[in-house]
């Protein structure tokens, strides 16, 4: 074997810059998706609307992720990956502002709908688009770069989201999203393109002569749906986010209504409901590309997901037994052991592909089993606590944990 061939690939520069375009467009529609829920009650009082009702707003955002990840393959395959994100971040511009008009239900449920068309699309996209431009060994960092976007927009709208709708409406947060969503459009369709053959050169995924075509025809999708490890990614992904969206849903009605918490940082930072909640999905930001470069230096993805989820099962064992400032402890903990999951998850479906073109259907599936999850926590866990209280609906998220770490243990990766 010659000394070139056996090299290891670097990354273009320029793929930092793709990055930064693709965390911006990823991140206008999670700032979307988590908008609601510090806002659900004031969505109730104008709208005139019960819980059951506004809680269907988050419902048709996540539905419309599992109905559009695989349709999103056919779209970049007809319009390739930079058409494709634009029209993401259209779709997050337009629905906010839809909705920000809105004078009836009805008006605001259709701007939802259209919000979620763009997370539907951004997260099949911006994936494959990181498998272009990133080499397969150093891939998991941009991916824990990337994913960091959902817990940011999550971190963000808990903290401002409920003082920006009491000093200027809550409109004014719909504008904000749709402000930011064309900024993020303008820096996207400035920057992003695909790699020149220089870079391609320089290292990233094994490319075919059409760089667009990773979702290859219907053959190959029906070729990639076959792939089992597929699967256990998306079973395993779905359920992580079934358990993380259950408890960041639903915590901060618990520490208010059960721990005395308020919804204002009247009574400081760590008595606020939202801030201490926000801290689940934000400390995520920093220990999601951790745990992607740690995964990239060790050359192990699996133990990289088992770890980090098998402790998150174990602290499903206390979010409603802790008190005082155990609570604060506990957030913490918990947003430690559950960053590096979904990004090493991520970044192991390029490596389960056993041909490039596969790439596109392996992120569709993932996607597709996120939304699920993400749409069932909103049911299973509510039913679960009415029937046997907040203890008995942390254990049952156990359960589910173990489900993703058994596909876990059954994904052929290194």
């Amino acid at each position: 074997m010659n000394q070139e061939s056996t090299a290891v690939p670097k990354t273009p520069g320029y793929a930092w810059v793709i990055l930064i375009a693709l965390y911006m467009a990823t991140l206008s529609t999670t700032l979307n998706l988590f908008k609601l829920p510090p806002l659900m009650t004031t969505i109730q009082t104008s709208f005139g609307v019960d819980i059951v009702k506004a809680g269907k707003l988050m419902s048709v955002f996540n539905i419309m992720g599992f109905i559009l990840a695989f349709p999103a393959g056919y779209i970049l395959k007809r319009y390739g990956i930079k058409m494709t994100a634009l029209i993401a971040v259209a779709a997050s511009a337009i629905g906010p502002v839809i909705g920000a008009l809105a004078k009836t239900f009805a008006i605001l449920y259709v701007g939802r709908f259209i919000e979620g068309v763009g997370m539907g699309l951004i997260m099949v996209t911006a994936p494959l688009a990181i498998s272009v431009w990133f080499p397969l060994t150093n891939r998991a960092l941009p991916n824990g770069i990337w994913a960091s976007s959902v817990g940011f927009g999550n971190l963000v709208m808990l903290l401002i989201a409920p003082s920006i709708a009491v000093l200027y409406k809550w409109e004014s947060v719909w504008w904000s999203t749709a402000g930011f969503s064309v900024l993020s459009f303008i820096v996207l369709a400035i920057l992003f393109r695909m790699p020149r053959q220089e870079e391609m050169d320089a290292g990233p995924a094994p490319q075919e002569e059409n760089v667009p075509s990773f979702i290859g025809d219907m053959k190959d999708m029906g070729k990639g749906m076959a792939n089992n490890g597929f699967w256990m990614i998306g079973i395993a992904f779905g359920c992580y986010n079934l358990v993380a969206m259950a408890l960041v849903t639903f915590y901060p009605q618990f520490l208010e209504i059960v721990r005395g918490f308020s919804l204002t940082y009247d009574n400081g930072f760590l008595m606020h409901a939202s801030f201490v909640t926000a801290l689940i999905l934000g400390i995520p930001i920093i220990t999601g590309p951790l745990g992607g470069y740690i995964s990239d230096r060790l050359g192990k993805r699996k133990i990289m997901i088992l770890i980090p989820f098998i402790l998150m099962a174990i602290t499903f064992l206390f979010p409603f037994k802790v008190t005082g400032s155990l609570i604060i402890l506990y957030v913490i903990i918990l947003g430690i052991v559950n960053g590096p999951i979904a990004a090493v998850q991520l970044a192991a479906v390029p490596e389960v592909a056993k041909k490039p073109q596969y790439i596109g259907t392996g992120m569709a599936v993932a996607i597709f089993c996120q939304n699920i999850g993400m749409t069932l926590s909103g049911v299973v866990f509510p039913k679960i606590q009415v029937a046997s209280g907040w203890e008995a609906a942390g254990y049952w998220m156990i359960p589910f944990c173990i489900i993703g770490i058994i596909s876990t243990l059954l994904i052929k990766v290194r």
